[in-house]
């Protein structure tokens, strides 16, 4: 583990979870995201700064009851900044490469990156590493490797705000760490080529024009 976390020196992860609308017919659109970087410090893998904030959906596309069952409200998602504001935020704080971007079920949130990429060129730009591609090399035998199960699996408590984008990348982080521990002491990594090629997701390359970008999305207010 010593030798893995010298090798990982100088990266910095960065999970990030969104929260979304999925009306039929259309892609999903982002209402919430969070993101948790993390560094090595002292052989250990440590945060080094989050972000957090509400993102308005266009308003054309209904909130219903369902995607409010986590505590947001229609109220506050309508008076949200919009993406261009928020992942826009979000990019510029990405000034020192190397990233490596990790969440669970990766191809969900590199999708919503990838539509929302003119707002966030180097986020979109970062490959991922998925934790539930890890788990599968670390865990065998598992019915499911959904992040419920993995909290499970390694006695890691649900999080108050469980399905909000902060309290799942908390966890996930957390899901990451030992992850990174197990896999190392199993001889599946010791180096980020190695978790790159057990665990990661290029960006892809999908283009989304949000038209509903409105007068004052630049006063960002992060939630």
């Amino acid at each position: 583990m010593t030798v893995l976390m010298d090798n990982l020196r100088g990266t910095t992860f960065v999970v990030v979870d969104f929260e979304a609308l999925t009306p039929a017919g259309r892609p999903a659109e982002p209402t919430e995201v969070a993101a948790l970087a993390l560094v090595v410090r002292d052989g250990r893998l440590v945060e080094d700064g989050r972000f957090e904030s509400l993102i308005q959906p266009p308003s054309d596309v209904p909130i219903t009851a369902r995607d409010l069952a986590h505590g947001m409200s229609e109220a506050a998602l309508r008076r949200a900044p919009g993406p261009a504001a928020v992942l826009g935020a979000l990019d510029q704080k990405l000034t020192a490469p190397p990233y490596r971007l990790v969440a669970q079920h990766a191809s969900t949130e590199a999708g919503l990156i990838a539509r929302q990429r003119q707002h966030c060129p180097v986020l979109g730009s970062l490959p991922f590493l998925d934790t539930l591609k890890m788990a599968k090399q670390v865990i065998r035998g598992m019915s499911s490797y959904g992040l419920d199960a993995l909290l499970r699996y390694y006695g890691i408590a649900q999080p108050v705000g469980r399905h909000r984008a902060m309290p799942d990348v908390e966890v996930t982080a957390d899901v990451f760490r030992r992850l990174l521990c197990d896999g190392a002491l199993a001889g599946h990594w010791s180096t980020l080529l190695d978790l790159d090629a057990a665990a990661g997701l290029r960006p892809k390359q999908e283009t989304f024009i949000d038209v509903s970008v409105q007068d004052g999305l630049f006063d960002v207010r992060n939630t």
